[in-house]
């Protein structure tokens, strides 16, 4: 019979209430976009089903920009708080698990004491006054009949797991940080450049319609309107000055400086090459790769686990304790023959009544993995819209950066024209400037559309994962 009981025991051991999770499909889609991803972006070309290497930010060749994403990533206080909550999780989960293991707890208690002499003494030597010491090794265990405990060390285990893929999408997060940071650093100071030459322009042009208005050859109306352009090109450039500024204070705060710091050379957009070769994972694979995705799944991991949790704490609950120890008058005498003493206890509990909270605690349980798979199909549905935008926003980028480099190169021809009138005497000067202006504006747009490419590029990287999985 104690067998037989010992073997059920053993069985019901072996099994877990409640759900067994299974990870969800991947969508089963073969495109991002309604019609098949376009092979080419301009001279940008598409590698379907290629990796992506861990260190991606190195594929612009920029020494200074793999320097900062290397400091940043070493010294970001957001990064290393992400690292310390992994940890935690860690931890928690190890302290979770020793709950499948028996507890075991030494305990000495020396005492002196007196018992009135009107009652017999429990020695036998019947003294009224004596000292007792006792040692003892307390042992108890809680069997995991139905998994309650299991369930808990896995729904930790899942949540540390969230915690870990969490950490990935934070330095994820953090390298593009940093390189759309420096990318539009060197589109700031770009356009602030332009923008002075525009400055410049306008202040020649106001100064020689001065003159021309002292001759009499133009009306005044003609030169408060040049001033107001003066004055509109002026305003644009102080907010231009105090975004490059705090792009820099920016960058230092990404690499964990002070903005008083000095976080090394400024960034240039002729410093930084265009990734020509952009990989692009396929759509069932992204699931695996997106950091945010993965962290979502666990989430839903440790949800299903605590149903079986909360399931677990309706069944019976089984508990084990022993002791052994020795007691002695004195403390030499400890473990002498006769001095020893041992107990054993077993008990089960079944929960009757306690108000319907044990139904509710499960169903409660059940409303939040529910949440959580809604949750993580929201995830999924962002990650796919974000290699999308960025697919889109790629082909798109390199059509506004042909239009604008065409655009330059009219307008530098235009102005090269305007130069040769001008040495023969067939435009004014003022034409000439009107063409620099114009040269200059088409330089401005240029960058822009430029910068929005680069930035773009670095988008596609996050959005695809960052090869995360190649640095493990």
């Amino acid at each position: 019979m104690k067998r037989s009981c010992a073997i059920v025991l053993a069985l019901l051991a072996g099994c877990a209430v409640g759900p067994d999770f299974k990870r969800p499909e991947p969508p089963a889609l073969e495109s991002y976009t309604p019609e098949p991803a376009p092979a080419a972006a301009g001279e940008q070309r598409f590698a379907q089903g290629a990796d992506i290497p861990a260190q991606w930010w190195t594929l612009f060749h920029s020494a200074p920009l793999n320097a900062l994403v290397e400091q940043s990533l070493k010294a970001n206080p957001g990064l290393q708080a992400a690292e310390a909550a992994l940890r935690v999780a860690q931890e928690t989960y190890l302290a979770q698990r020793a709950a499948l293991f028996p507890s075991v707890e030494a305990s000495f208690s020396p005492t002196r004491q007196k018992v009135p002499d009107a009652l017999t003494s429990p020695l036998n030597s019947g003294a009224s006054v004596f000292s007792l010491h006792t040692a003892q090794l307390t042992v108890s265990y809680a069997p995991d009949v139905f998994g309650g405990v299991r369930r808990q060390v896995e729904s930790a285990g899942a949540l540390a797991e969230s915690q870990r893929f969490q950490l990935q999408a934070a330095q994820l997060a953090l390298t593009a940080n940093v390189v759309l940071a420096a990318i539009q650093e060197a589109a700031l100071r770009a356009q602030v450049e332009a923008t002075e030459a525009v400055v410049k322009i306008e202040a020649e042009q106001v100064e020689l319609m001065q003159r021309q208005l002292e001759l009499g050859a133009i009306a005044e109306s003609a030169l408060i309107a040049q001033r107001t352009a003066l004055a509109q090109a002026q305003a644009t450039l102080a907010p231009l000055r105090r975004q490059l500024a705090q792009q820099r204070n920016l960058l230092a705060a990404l690499a964990g400086r002070f903005p008083s710091e000095d976080i090394g050379q400024g960034f240039e957009l002729s410093a930084l090459a265009l990734p020509t070769e952009l990989p692009l994972t396929l759509p069932s694979k992204l699931v695996e790769q997106r950091p945010d995705v993965r962290a979502a799944e666990a989430q839903l991991h440790a949800a299903s686990a605590q149903i079986g949790a909360a399931t677990a704490s309706m069944l019976p609950q089984f508990t084990i304790n022993g002791n052994v120890g020795s007691v002695a008058t004195a403390l030499g005498a400890l473990f002498s023959s006769g001095s020893g003493f041992w107990a054993l206890a077993a008990n089960v509990t079944q929960p009757i009544f306690q108000g319907g909270a044990l139904v509710h605690r499960k169903r409660a349980a059940e409303a939040a993995y529910d949440e959580a798979a809604a949750q993580y199909r929201s995830t999924v549905i962002g990650a796919f819209q974000n290699v999308a935008d960025t697919l889109r926003a790629l082909q798109y980028d390199a059509e506004a950066l042909n239009a604008a480099a065409d655009a330059r190169s009219l307008a530098k021809d235009s102005l090269g024209i305007a130069r040769r009138q001008l040495e023969l005497g067939d435009i004014s000067y003022l034409a000439l400037l009107g063409a620099e202006q114009a040269y200059q504006q088409a330089v401005l747009a240029h960058v822009q559309a430029q910068a929005s490419r680069y930035a773009d590029t670095a988008a596609l990287f996050q959005a695809l994962g960052g090869g995360w999985w190649n640095r493990e």
